[in-house]
C-alpha cells in the first residue's frame, strides 16, 4: 500500500506534471494506493467550486481511507516529533508528523514531494518511494 500525499495530490489536481504525479496516472488501477483523514481535509479544502470538490471528493474515496489521528496516532507523533527536535530537526507541520507516524507505524510506504517527510526517513526510518 502506499499512501499518497497531499503534496502530491494537489499537484494532480492542478495539473501539474511532476515525477510524484505522472507514478500516480501511470499506475492508477495497478497500484494500492491510499489517503488519510488528515490528507483529504488539506487537499479538499482548496477547491473553490462544489462541482470540482464533489468531483475531487468522489476519486479520493475511492482509495482505502485511515483515519490518520487517532490517540495512538498522536501521541506516537508527538514522541517523534520530540525525538526530531532532540538530534535539532524542526519539521513545518504537525500534520507531517501525523502522517509519518502512521505509515512507519503501519508499514505503509508514502508518496510524497514535501522535503519534511525526507527528515522523517533519514531519522526515523519513514518510507518514501522515489518516482
Amino acid at each position: 500500500m502506499i499512501l499518497v500525499d497531499s503534496s502530491v495530490w494537489i499537484d494532480y489536481f492542478n495539473g501539474r506534471l511532476t515525477p510524484q504525479t505522472r507514478f500516480v496516472r501511470g499506475r492508477l488501477g495497478d497500484e494500492k494506493f491510499g489517503t488519510g483523514d488528515l490528507i483529504l481535509t488539506e487537499v479538499l479544502q482548496g477547491f473553490r467550486t462544489e462541482a470540482a470538490f464533489e468531483q475531487a471528493r468522489s476519486f479520493l474515496l475511492s482509495f482505502e481511507a485511515f483515519e490518520l489521528a487517532g490517540v495512538a496516532n498522536t501521541l506516537a507523533a508527538a514522541q517523534n516529533y520530540r525525538r526530531l527536535r532532540a538530534k535539532g530537526v524542526t519539521v513545518r507541520k504537525t500534520i507531517d508528523v501525523l502522517i509519518a507516524t502512521f505509515c512507519i507505524t503501519g508499514g505503509y510506504t508514502l508518496l510524497h514531494s514535501d522535503r519534511d517527510f525526507d527528515t522523517m526517513r533519514d531519522h526515523l526510518g519513514l518510507l518514501t518511494l522515489d518516482a
